[in-house]
């Protein structure tokens, strides 16, 4: 076994995708994707309609079990995109981590970040509400929602959840049950186990792209998005530009056709009619509309704030100035 596969292993690789036999002579494009991830869904309707096809490639899923297990896996080079947030690809340049030597760089696939849920009946009903309850944060301390949260709750209301909160990091699906179970008060969580809290119930108190709205930050930044290394995107620009048009034209479907969904329900790990509606609705409103010189600004305005409340532990010695080529530039603005 190789030093690379072992290191996989150990972060939480799982089985890859069986692969589908591609088009003769169409080169792949192998995507890193979690079982339940909406990146899933999307790569579902491409292949399904044909559109790698259409746009000269061949998408190759391969299924991880953890985020962090993607991210290893493209700085491996074992495939050739993932999805995670732009503010991972400005820490990799800042500090010119991994394989890639800092070259990540990022196009988007959502807006959507997250929200602070509670119990209807819970003793937290607003953000002031906050210190000393017990709050769950999916992710870690350097997690972009927790930093946002922190930021927005010191600028609206004085509050320095960081040293008040009675805070607990950890892995979605079990903050989840330990807010269902009452161990928790609140929690912070992204958008998909936002959205099945919602339709168990629970209130949203606070959705992360209010949180930024509320910071001052003008337009809409990306949350989420495809990331690759710049020097792949340049040997690979027909591929790059055709997975992207293919990306597009899904997401318009998944916007217009209804008949699209019923289709995504294996991949959506929904317990109820509720909850699957829900996943829908929060994946639509997250969906970009529009890219370009402003949602780069919004972004890099995002990452001054971020920066204050993250310190060197986020940003390393880079400053609070978002790094330049965090995001692929070759594209048109749409």
């Amino acid at each position: 076994m190789t030093m690379t596969r072992r290191r996989l292993m150990a972060t939480g690789l799982a089985a890859s995708v069986p692969m589908r036999v591609r088009a003769a002579g169409a080169p792949a494009l192998r995507v890193g994707i979690l079982r339940y991830g909406t990146v899933s869904w999307e790569l579902d309707v491409i292949r399904r309609h044909g559109l790698d096809a259409a746009h000269g490639l061949a998408i190759i899923p391969q299924e991880f079990a953890t985020g962090q297990a993607t991210q290893v896996a493209l700085q491996a080079g074992q495939v050739d995109t993932i999805a995670v947030d732009w503010l991972w690809v400005a820490r990799q340049r800042t500090t010119q981590e991994g394989s890639g030597g800092g070259d990540w760089t990022f196009i988007p696939f959502s807006n959507s970040a997250g929200a602070l849920m509670a119990p209807a009946q819970g003793p937290v009903a607003t953000v002031p509400d906050l210190p000393g309850r017990r709050l769950g944060i999916a992710g870690g301390a350097l997690d972009k929602n927790w930093l946002i949260l922190r930021a927005y709750a010191q600028r609206q209301v004085g509050i320095d959840l960081d040293r008040t909160a009675e805070k607990t990091f950890g892995a979605p699906p079990l903050l989840a049950n330990a807010l269902a179970v009452g161990r928790l008060d609140a929690l912070l969580t992204y958008w998909p186990f936002a959205a099945k809290g919602q339709a168990a119930g629970q209130r949203r108190l606070l959705t992360v792209e209010d949180a930024v709205t509320g910071l001052g930050v003008q337009g809409t930044p990306p949350m989420v998005g495809y990331v690759f290394s710049e020097r792949w995107a340049k040997a690979n620009s027909a591929v790059l530009e055709g997975f992207i048009a293919a990306s597009r034209q899904a997401r318009d479907l998944l916007v217009k056709d209804e008949a699209e969904w019923p289709k995504l329900r294996p991949l959506a790990d929904a317990g109820s009619d509720a909850e699957f509606d829900a996943l829908r609705d929060w994946y639509r409103r997250g969906i970009p509309r529009h890219w370009g010189a402003a949602e780069q600004e919004a972004a890099a305005q995002l990452y001054q704030v971020l920066a204050s409340v993250g310190g060197p532990a986020l940003v390393g010695g880079g400053g609070d100035v978002l790094p330049a080529g965090t995001f692929w530039q070759a594209t048109q603005s749409w």
